[in-house]
């Protein structure tokens, strides 16, 4: 069974699916940041596009959710509650292999299960394949969570520490009071015999002396600004994206608001061909638009300059 791409899932769900599948998926260690990373994210996603002409009794969160999420709603007509929306599953295939039913499971709507995509209801999809964005999310948070943990191990892993060999628990024991002393910032530290060899040589010897070739915290933290500028540029948020500091040229730019508008312009005139074909079907004015538009080179950095 394939792993579900439409929904945000950690390690437990892959592993539901895919546990025979060799080589296994790369678990992540630390689950609460790969959450952390996946709700914001996805908040991220929802900022992309301006929805407006909703009625004012549709869960404004929840259509979001259930669009970007789950792929896909229905908007159909109820006697009880009026023209609503509620995610389902398309089901069925017409002509041309398109679903021509939308199944629909809620316990307050008696009666409606299987409306007819076209004549009962009317679909509003987020791609033409009738999914989400839950596997993009999903990537990326796994990613910028995987970085992180990177970045709390090498700060570990760069602490200044000694270690000291004990023959005993007493002589143990003398090291450890010598070294709080000196942690306490006492002037004078007074070492006993018994620290030292036979050869005078102290019985401790410094742990990871490399400090400086060890700590690379600041090259993983700006892996962790490229994980997230990538995921901004894969839902239509503007951002720089380049990796060089010296002053960009009108045409990089111009090539990355390309690449940053490919997939959101994509989703926007689905939803929109969606959106007319429910207003159509009920008389209502459902809009959207996008939220960040393509940015001007010389606004987005002021160091930025025309192509000669």
């Amino acid at each position: 069974m394939a792993y579900p791409a439409s929904i945000p899932a950690d390690y437990t769900v892959i592993n539901e699916y895919n546990a025979f599948i060799k080589p296994s998926t790369v678990h992540l260690k630390d689950n609460r940041v790969f959450y952390y990373y996946a709700k914001y994210l996805l908040e991220e996603a929802f900022s992309v596009f301006d929805f407006n002409g909703l009625p004012d009794e549709w869960n404004y969160d929840f259509f979001r959710y259930c669009l970007f999420v789950f792929g896909s709603v229905a908007v159909f007509n109820t006697d009880k509650y009026g023209v609503i929306f509620m995610n389902g599953v398309p089901f069925g295939r017409g002509l041309y292999y398109q679903p021509t039913h939308y199944v629909i499971t809620n316990p307050l709507l008696k009666g409606i299960t299987r409306p007819e995509i076209g004549t009962e209801c009317e679909i509003i999809r987020m791609q033409p394949n009738y999914s989400g964005i839950g596997d993009i999310v999903s990537y990326y948070a796994s990613m910028l969570a995987l970085t992180t943990e990177s970045a709390v191990s090498n700060l570990q892993n760069t602490k200044l520490a000694y270690v000291f060999m004990a023959k005993d628990k007493a002589q143990a024991q003398s090291f450890r009071k010598m070294f709080d002393n000196i942690n306490s910032g006492e002037p004078a530290a007074f070492a006993d015999e018994k620290l030292f060899d036979a050869e005078g040589n102290p019985r401790w010897m410094m742990f990871n002396q490399d400090l400086k070739n060890t700590y690379i915290t600041p090259e993983i933290m700006s892996d962790l600004h490229r994980w997230k500028n990538l995921f901004l540029t894969d839902i239509g948020i503007p951002n720089a994206n380049f990796e060089k500091s010296e002053r960009l040229i009108t045409n990089e730019v111009n090539a990355n608001n390309t690449e940053t508008m490919s997939k959101a312009k994509l989703w926007l005139d689905e939803i929109r061909r969606c959106l007319d074909r429910v207003n159509n079907m009920f008389g209502l004015d459902l809009s959207v638009e996008l939220r960040y538009p393509a940015i001007n080179p010389t606004d987005m950095n002021p160091g930025v300059m025309a192509d000669e």
